[in-house]
């Protein structure tokens, strides 16, 4: 936390250096969330700027009340949804996960020769992710990528963290149920 400390500090004295440091550091973390949560290429790069515009213009107002990458990563997540509202590409009811939501697997299967499907899963597992509903695929995309902790996940995104965990767990179960039922991937949960 000390050496957080002294890079804010020393952005805010006006040291671009360090807000150079900075961008270097959290880059990785800005672009999971904003590339798995914006479809267009373009954009994805305009948003991220945005977020480390936004992390410059606001950096005063940062109180260590929680981790500097938490906190970016709460500016990446909501500049992303207010980017997919703007276009339209969600409304409200898009964020919400119903308890009871349905599941729709695809009726046929494919059976893949065995090397084929290794060289396969991570890119087909990207894919069954970006299918997820938004707020599935960023806590995955938050817990698993970025490793951050469920508490962390629910400051993001504003959820408690029984919820986090919850969505995760279904998230998780969608994800096998729709590589099981498209691929018969088997294996890879053994």
């Amino acid at each position: 936390m000390a050496e957080t400390s002294e890079l804010v500090k020393e952005i805010l004295s006006g040291n671009t250096r360090a807000f150079e440091n900075l961008i270097q550091e959290y880059r990785q973390l800005v672009s999971h969330i904003v590339f798995r949560m914006i479809p267009n290429p373009q954009d994805r790069e305009d948003i991220c700027q945005e977020v480390f515009i936004k992390v410059y213009q606001n950096l005063a107002d940062f109180r260590f009340e929680s981790k500097l990458s938490t906190w970016m990563a709460q500016i990446a997540y909501n500049l992303s949804i207010n980017y997919l509202r703007q276009k339209k590409m969600i409304s409200i009811e898009d964020l919400a996960v119903s308890e009871d939501q349905e599941v729709n697997l695809p009726a046929e299967s494919i059976q893949p020769d065995k090397s084929v499907e290794e060289k396969d899963i991570s890119q087909r597992l990207k894919n069954e992710i970006d299918n997820l509903p938004l707020q599935f695929r960023a806590i995955v995309t938050l817990f698993h990528l970025d490793q951050m902790s469920y508490d962390e996940i629910g400051k993001i995104l504003n959820l408690p963290e029984g919820t986090v965990k919850s969505y995760l767990f279904r998230a998780r179960k969608l994800l096998k149920e729709r590589l099981l039922s498209k691929y018969q991937l088997e294996d890879i949960w053994q």
